[in-house]
Parts: structure tokens; sequence; C-alpha cells
């Protein structure tokens, strides 16, 4: 039986198709951004990606937990690398250490049940009231300005909510 037809894996790809298009959204912001924008729109793709790696179902795909658990502790320290520029930033980083510690749970074979190793329900539980409330702030920021420049902005802030949004499956389903 494919994973197409089992009822239980269409959220999963549902997941994997919202953060592959945010994150390929992002990637074509990394081309058109001036250079101070560029390391931002950067992270953002390869959370976006990352993402849609990470929320493939399981036996699919040749890349293992192993090897997005080098690519996040690599984000992460891209993400440390940009707070160079200001605090804005931070966002950033939490995400790819939340991407780590996801791995690191799939990793150590407790990616279904995070909350079995030490400090998983208390790492889970605080990247959810953080994403959460990314989430809930985010989606309730004032839209504001006309033209392609508005445009362009506002579906960026989409790109972020629906991966802030993923990030709470991905961490609901741990």
């Amino acid at each position: 039986m494919s994973s197409w037809s089992a009822p239980a894996a269409l959220p999963g790809w549902l997941l994997v198709v919202l953060c592959a298009v945010s994150g390929a959204y992002c990637l074509g912001r990394v081309r058109r951004a001036d250079r101070r924008a560029r390391g931002a729109a950067a992270g953002e793709a390869l959370m976006g990606l990352g993402m849609a790696v990470m929320a493939v179902p399981p036996g699919i795909g040749p890349w293992g937990p192993e090897v997005l658990l080098v690519v996040f502790c690599g984000a992460a320290l891209h993400a440390l690398w940009l707070l160079r520029d200001g605090l804005h930033h931070a966002h950033h980083l939490v995400g790819s250490l939340a991407m780590t510690y996801m791995a690191l749970a799939m990793a150590s074979g407790h990616g279904t049940g995070a909350a079995a190793w030490a400090g998983g329900p208390l790492v889970t539980a605080a990247l959810l009231v953080y994403f959460a409330g990314y989430v809930l702030r985010g989606g309730s920021a004032a839209a504001g300005g006309r033209g392609a420049a508005a445009q362009s902005a506002e579906l960026a802030r989409a790109c972020r909510l629906a991966m802030g949004i993923g990030m709470l499956a991905m961490l609901l389903g741990m």
C-alpha cells in the first residue's frame, strides 16, 4: 500500500508541500534580496526546505535523522552568525535550534515520543509556546502599504507564518 493511499499520511504530505512551497519562495527571495536581507532569506529558505524534508513520512527518501541533525546544526550556526546584525534574527536561531532538537529526537530513536527522554516535555512545551505566540503575533500584525513591495513583504510574512504553523504541527507530532 502506498503512502498516498493511507489517510494518516495525508497531513504529513500536506505539511511537506506547505513547507516546500514556503522554502522555495524564500529561495527566490535570496536571489532578489540585497546583501543585508540575503542571509535572513537564506536561513528561511533552508528552514522551509529542511522542514519539508523532515516532514516526509518515515521510510521515504535517502536521508536520515543524522543528516538532518548535521544540516540543522549548521543552520543554527548560521543563525548565530546573523545575530551580529541584531536581535531581530533571534527567531532564526530559535527555529534552527527547534529543528536541531527534533532531528536529535529522531536520531536518538525518540522521534515519535520525545517525552520519553530527559528534558523532552519541557523543551517541547517551551517551543510550542514560543511558536504559538509567534504565529498569533504575526497573524495579527496589521497589513500596510500598497504596490509590489508591499505585496512581496506580505507574501514573505505569509511564508513565515506558514513555517511557524508547520513548526507547531511538527512539535505536536513529537
